[in-house]
């Protein structure tokens, strides 16, 4: 009985037990524990101060803050124990971090965390917060790379448990970025429990107790002062050198200000085995010896930019046993050449050797031990020096950036000398390889890491690359590799192809990939559709296939890649509709450009909200369906924007108003109407581009867009906008480019529009008129003015060419202005256009324009520099022309349609990079310079409609580029030269209105046919003797003038005065009467 009762309470706690454990693995009466709504809440007002494009903190939702990502809790109490929220800024693409100002001081709650790691994140150059000094039960403290700035708070020495602390890397990217700073290090004395210590890049220059950061911390192990502006001092005797970082096993003091001979307690360190000495410049009193036989435990050393030569590693007195300890020997950047030290051969233990950026140019002994050698940066020449085929136990070569500039294989004895290879990694990056990757490369069989970018490789990727089973990276980019991509194996993380000239299709196998990170083939020529299997790419995060001749429609499957950051297609010629279901899961993607697809369609529907959040989106040149895209209302990050040329139409929806102002936002060339008042408004955003040119905009220039501070270009060309200026444009102090070109735009030019920073100012095609503001003549960096087609008067400013020095295009075409050409203009270096023409200048053609040094040879720091959508109209072959991708091609001269006269200055033809030349319609006289056919660039001259005498230069003929001549409606005469380029000029009309020219190609022939030397002599010789005939006529002349003036000057003076005629006869005959009687005296004087 009793046996049936212990049997059925034992089954009855049998059961018990089962329906307990049944009902806590279903969930039911769960007691497990769960993080505070205090720490929770916490956290998410973290969440709340920071911008997390990269959605790192995504998974914080929900009740239970332990559950979430990057966070971790304490298993009995379930508070949080470990933050970890290290991003990682600096990795380019696919990069992951917060964005934020100060930390925000919620974390301050957070009391029982141990491990906080904000490393990675930019905090906008905040201050390192002062609870972090709360924080008492901290062991782990990392805040390196985080953008932080200022003083370090001296509360983080209230921190006793902390055993790692890395304040490392906080200087902004900018050389003159603000670095962290200690004024005293008193503070790190209460880390007693710290063992790892990294200060890197703090400005310790000036910081008090600085010092005893080597003996202060007896627990410390790792050490790292790099790049802290230390002064050689730093190292000086110590009183108590015997108790300097007893346990210090790590000490980086590289890139300090470090000089002179060894500190003497080098030698206590009998534990260290990572030396760091970077940027020490070494004395006379130690060398490489010295250093190694100090310090006989280490086995890690570097010495980099220390300028040490061959003599600094001199053999004798060298432990060789104590060389044999060093593992890791760093002496990239320095002064050796020539051949490969020898001292470095009997290093037995050395496993790895950096000596970048020498000058080493010998053959590299086999040193069998060691597994990782770098030679980038050299003065190899022969691939047989550098031993790839040799070296049968390296895991790592590095020998990048050389002039090496041969074949990988120099002869079949190169890839027999190893039976099996141990290389893992390979980079030859940069060398001038030239002639085809060997199929040799695929006996390498443990190859990870293969640089062969930037070389001159020819012929096909081999097909033994592809059977690599182990590769992770191929780098092929920048070569002149051809043929089909071959058959991969799915260990391949990234492939970068891009930069050839690669053809075929994209191989199907690409879809096996499935660690494929990054994929690269732009800028090849590979053809046919995008294979629908690159949708099973689950871990791809950007996919460049830009610049090809890929066709057919864009597969649905490429929604389904759910990691993918960025997918540029641009640049091909894929058609069809793109959908909603073309970007399902792209919720991760931030950078989308399918730009220059010409029949590509966007057509998603109205309502349609998307899955992401972009940063960059083009469009141009593709069609974007049902108007402008309304999905873009939800997109709150996007910084570039561009839909040029896509077909949208109608005004700017007023929803755009109320978005952040986007950066840089390109909607020229489409139909847009209506005024500008929906532009994107919110926020205060750094804006640097505005281009709205090509539209139908209509209305004024808003005055919000003097709100726009940071503003760098702008362009409202060819619109119909109307009413003046803003006065408020002085406050878009960055502006390098204004272009209001092509609009209905009038008043003064205000002196508003003079910012210092412009180099660009387009004002062509307005009603402005008056005069050119004074103020223009203070931008010094202006490159081009073009204020053409205008109704501007006055004279052309002196002052232009006295201070615009910069000035490569000067456009006043078609104005009202005034005067001479100022000889100020000949003192522009770097002008290459010049366009007055249809003015009312007056006066001679200055001498000096001949000397303008950009049109008499070519400097490439002249030439223009073409900014988005530049264009400029000139007047060439007759014609009015609009150049763009060509315009820092093109040297003009126009001054055509003007008053001008005298003769053409000689100097002119000096200009010999001039391609066009129009001196046309003036009263230009005397004849055509004889070396006009120095003008060997001229595509385009034109003189017509002058006074221009004399015969036509034969070096005409010499103008072998010349397709457009106008000589027409001048006095000119004689035979018409004829050979070379002359003879494809057969147009009558070009030599029509000189009645005096013949031969062809004018009907008119030459009735002495002679040479033009002679027949020149000939004329000359003629027209003096004409000149001469005509001296003596007019000789003749001016005798009978003077005769008839004197004669008549009297006679007709008697005519009329009779009283005046009486007196004449009168005094005649009393005269004549006294000239008797003397005559008559005289004679009877003679006779006595």
């Amino acid at each position: 009985m009793g046996n049936k009762w212990s049997l059925g309470l034992h089954f009855i706690c049998i059961s018990i037990f089962l329906l307990a454990t049944t009902c806590t693995c279903l969930g039911v009466g769960n007691i497990s524990v769960v993080c505070s709504k205090e720490e929770r809440l916490a956290l998410l007002k973290f969440k709340q101060s920071v911008k997390d494009d990269s959605k790192m903190l995504s998974s914080w939702v929900g009740n239970d803050c332990c559950l979430w990502e990057r966070v971790r809790c304490d298993d009995d109490s379930g508070n949080v124990k470990s933050l970890d929220l290290r991003g990682d800024k600096n990795s380019g693409e696919g990069y992951y971090c917060l964005v934020g100002g100060e930390v925000n001081s919620s974390l301050a709650q957070l009391k029982h965390l141990t491990y906080l790691d904000l490393s990675g994140n930019d905090f906008g150059g905040s201050r390192i917060p002062k609870f972090i000094g709360s924080l008492k039960q901290l062991s782990y403290l990392n805040l390196s790379h985080a953008g932080f700035q200022g003083i370090i708070p001296h509360h983080i020495g209230n921190l006793s448990n902390l055993k790692v602390l890395d304040l490392s890397s906080n200087q902004g990217p900018m050389p003159d970025d603000e670095p962290l700073v200690a004024n005293d290090v008193a503070w790190t004395f209460g880390l007693l429990s710290l063992e790892h210590l990294d200060l890197s890049d703090v400005d310790l220059s000036r910081a008090q107790n600085r010092d005893m950061l080597l003996y202060m911390i007896p627990s410390l192990k790792i050490l790292s002062l790099s790049g802290c502006r230390l002064p050689s001092v730093f190292l000086g005797p110590f009183l108590n050198s015997s108790k300097i970082l007893p346990n210090i096993k790590h000490l980086d003091l590289g890139f300090n200000s470090f000089e002179g001979p060894l500190p003497r307690f080098f030698q206590n360190l009998t534990s260290l085995e990572f030396l760091d000495l970077s940027g020490f410049e070494p004395s006379s009193s130690w060398n490489f010896a010295n250093l190694v036989n100090m310090i006989p435990s280490l086995s890690e050393l570097h010495l980099s930019n220390c300028g040490i030569d061959k003599t600094f590693l001199s053999f004798s007195h060298l432990n060789i046993s104590t060389l044999s300890k060093i593992q890791q020997l760093n002496l990239r950047s320095n002064s050796i050449q020539g051949l490969f030290p020898s001292v470095l051969t009997n290093m037995s233990s050395l496993r790895v050797l950096d000596l970048t950026g020498n000058n080493l140019n010998s053959w590299v002994p086999i040193m069998p031990n060691l597994l990782e050698l770098y030679l980038s940066e050299n003065s190899f020449h022969r691939i047989e020096d550098v031993g790839i085929w040799r070296q049968c136990h390296l895991r790592h070569l590095s020998v990048a950036e050389n002039a090496i500039g041969m074949e990988m294989i120099d002869s079949s004895r190169n890839v027999s000398e190893c039976s099996q290879y141990a290389l893992e990694g390979l980079d030859l990056e940069g060398s001038i390889i030239n002639g085809t990757i060997p199929e040799a490369l695929g006996r390498m069989v443990n190859l990870r890491f293969i640089y062969l970018s930037r070389n001159g490789l020819t012929g096909s990727i081999p097909k033994s690359l592809g059977r690599l089973r182990y590769l992770e990276l191929l780098y092929l980019s920048a070569n002149e590799l051809t043929g089909p991509i071959p058959t991969f194996l799915g260990k391949l993380s990234v492939i970068d192809l891009s930069w050839n000239q690669l053809n075929g299709l994209i191989p199907e196998s690409f879809g096996n990939l499935t660690c494929l990170k990054e994929m690269n083939l732009e800028l090849n020529q590979l053809t046919g559709p995008i294979p629908a299997s690159l949708g099973s790419l689950v871990s791809l995060r950007a996919m460049k296939l830009s610049r090809n001749l890929l066709n057919g429609n864009i597969p649905v499957s490429i929604g389904e890649l759910a990691k993918l950051q960025s997918l540029d297609i641009s640049y091909n010629f894929l058609k069809g509709v793109v959908y909603e279901a073309h970007f399902a899961n792209l919720s991760m993607l931030n950078n989308f450009d399918a730009s220059f697809n010409m029949k590509l369609t966007f057509n998603v529907s109205r309502e349609w909200m998307p899955p992401f959040q972009l940063v960059t989106l083009q469009l141009d040149s593709c069609n974007i369906a049902n108007g402008f895209p309304q999905w873009l209302r939800n997109q709150r990050k996007i910084e570039m924007l561009v839909l040029s040329n896509a077909t949208v139409s109608g005004p700017l929806p007023t929803w755009l108003q109320k978005m952040p102002i986007i950066p840089f936002l390109d909607l020229s060339h489409n139909k847009l109407t209506g005024p500008l008042v929906n532009l994107p408004n919110g926020g205060n955003v750094f804006a640097r581009g505005l281009l709205l040119q090509n539209n139908l905009f209509n209305g004024s220039i808003p005055r919000s867009l003097c709100t726009r501070t940071d503003l760098q270009y702008l362009d409202l060309a060819k619109n119909r906008l109307t009413g003046k200026i803003p006065n408020c444009f002085k406050n878009l102090k960055n502006l390098v480019t204004m272009r209001f070109s092509s609009n209905r735009l009038r008043g003064v030019i205000p002196s508003s529009v003079a910012l210092n920073s412009l180099m660009r100012l387009r004002l062509n095609g307005n009603n402005f008129t008056g005069e050119l503001p004074r103020e223009l003549g203070n931008l010094r960096d202006l490159e081009v003015l073009d204020v053409g087609d205008n109704r501007l008067s006055g004279k052309i400013p002196v002052w232009i060419g006295e201070n615009l020095t910069s000035l490569i295009v000067l456009r006043l075409h078609k104005n009202n202005f005034t005067g001479r050409i100022p000889r100020t203009l000949c003192k522009t270096p770097k002008l290459q256009i010049l366009d007055v023409a249809y003015n009312n200048l007056r006066g001679t053609i200055p001498h000096c324009l001949g000397e303008l040094s950009a049109m008499v040879r070519s400097d490439p720091d002249f030439l223009i520099d073409p900014d988005h959508d530049e264009n400029l109209i000139q007047v060439m072959k007759g014609v009015e022309l609009e150049y763009t991708k060509n315009l820092a091609l093109l040297f003009n001269m126009d001054l055509s349609s003007n008053k001008l006269v005298g003769e053409i200055p000689v100097k002119l033809t000096a200009l010999s990079m001039l391609v066009g030349l129009n001196l046309s319609n003036n009263h230009l006289s005397g004849e055509i310079p004889g070396t006009i056919g120095n003008l060997t660039a001229l595509n385009s001259l034109d003189l017509a409609r002058n006074e221009l005498t004399g015969m036509i230069p034969p070096s005409m003929a010499a103008l072998t580029f010349l397709s457009y001549l106008n000589l027409s409606h001048n006095n000119l005469w004689g035979q018409i030269p004829t050979g070379n380029q002359l003879q494809t000029l057969d147009d009558p009309s070009i030599y029509a209105g000189n009645k005096d020219l013949c031969g062809p190609p004018l009907p008119k022939g030459c009735s002495n046919p002679e040479d033009p030397t002679t027949t020149t002599t000939t004329r000359s010789k003629k027209k003096y003797e004409a000149d001469d005939e005509s001296m003596k006529i007019w000789f003749y002349v001016d005798i009978m003038c003077g005769f008839g003036t004197g004669f008549w000057g009297v006679i007709g003076v008697l005519l009329f005065k009779k009283h005046w005629r009486q007196k004449l006869f009168m005094f005649v005959e009393d005269t004549m009467e006294k000239i008797y009687v003397a005559f008559l005296v005289i004679v009877a004087k003679m006779k006595t």
